[in-house]
């Protein structure tokens, strides 16, 4: 068992390497957990998630429409993952990492199935072809593997250095739990894209799909497919989605380590669970209101985490412990409520949330924007 290394806040480092450790004021003083995590635990992580991605790209080399038996086992196989990595958080890190890691990653789980939606509105703004969707949120994944990492380490850098941005995080979560409730995320349009109306004034577009190929010659010009400007839109989707994640995510831990691998193992199951909520998502219609009371709950915890940090020492916090269990209350309760109280079915033309089996069945060419 690795030990639990805790220094003061304001501690700083000189050349020799050791903490050079600085007093605050006195209503101030205060300490912070520093998870002591061998390197060979990152290696570890690393090379799951690399073989993981290499074992998922072999399996799904020829492009096929997923079933809703073949999203289940691989939910199944990307969520024992995640467990089986989380068991080794707490037997090498210790109790109160692994409780950290175990938190972050259902927050962003439950985060995540939001997405879902924002998923489904642009397959089917794209009209994409159900055999080609995996492949796209393929691309999705491991673009957001690499953006996610940028924000978290630039996030943990700064609430170090600034711990008063916790109150702007506290505050971005607080109004993305009012736009839930308002039901302002079901307006996405993406066609709004800024990085997408980017990319089509500098990249010349096809209208059809050709496999999955980003990039054909028409007419002697090298010139963009569907397929290419769909990754964008994810891309650019995910973009906004961090807006919502990185802070709640330093809610419950500002150690890299906690807040990557708990968002990476988060993310890597996020293609599976949308084949295997696809054209179930509609269902789930309290969803929206739990994840907002969730953003609220978090951007409460924030809150009080700052002023701890920030105004006096004795403004209690939210131990992790708690807001796991609020968690899965609240996503629990959601989904039951969800299933004990259904939705008015409404007309099968006016539902966006088609699934990919449907999507197959819609013509492939897509018309000029």
């Amino acid at each position: 068992m690795c030990e639990v290394e805790v220094v003061p806040l304001s501690t700083s480092f000189e050349g020799s390497g050791r903490p050079r450790l600085e007093r605050y004021p006195d209503h101030l003083e205060e300490e912070t957990i520093v998870h002591d995590v061998p390197v060979w635990l990152w290696g570890v992580f690393a090379a799951t998630v690399v073989i993981a991605l290499a074992i998922d790209l072999l399996a799904h080399r020829d492009a096929h429409v997923i079933g809703f038996k073949e999203a289940a086992r691989w939910s199944v196989g990307w969520v024992g993952l995640a467990i089986v990595f989380g068991i080794v958080v707490f037997a090498v890190v210790g109790r109160d990492a692994g409780v950290e890691y175990t938190t972050a990653w259902l927050l962003e789980k439950s985060l995540s199935v939001d997405n879902l939606f924002v998923f489904a509105l642009i397959f089917g703004y794209f009209k994409v072809p159900a055999q080609y969707q995996h492949r796209v949120l393929f691309y999705g994944v491991i673009g957001a593997l690499v953006f996610r990492g940028i924000f978290l380490a630039l996030g943990v850098a700064v609430v170090s250095q600034f711990t008063a941005i916790l109150f702007v995080f506290a505050a971005i979560l607080l109004y993305s739990a009012y736009k839930l409730i308002k039901g302002d995320d079901d307006d996405y349009d993406p066609s709004t894209s800024l990085a997408l109306r980017l990319m089509r004034k500098i990249v010349p577009m096809s209208d059809e799909y050709h496999g999955t190929k980003f990039f054909i010659k028409e007419a002697g010009k090298r010139v963009g497919t569907p397929m290419l400007a769909v990754v964008v839109a994810i891309e650019a989707a995910d973009l906004l989605f961090a807006v919502d994640s990185v802070p709640a995510v330093l809610a419950v831990s500002d150690d890299a380590f906690i807040v990557y691998t708990s968002n990476a193992f988060a993310i890597l199951g996020l293609r599976a669970l949308y084949f295997l909520l696809s054209g179930l998502l509609d269902r789930f219609h309290y969803l929206g209101t739990g994840l907002a009371l969730i953003l609220a709950f978090i951007g409460v915890k924030l809150i009080l985490q700052a002023a701890h940090k920030t105004i006096d020492t004795s403004i209690p916090e939210i131990p992790s412990l708690v807001s796991l269990g609020v968690i899965v209350v609240v996503l629990a309760g959601s989904v039951g409520l969800s299933f004990l109280r259904p939705k008015a079915e409404e007309p099968a033309d006016a539902d966006p949330l088609a699934g990919p089996e449907h999507a197959g069945d819609q013509p492939t060419e897509v018309e000029p924007r």
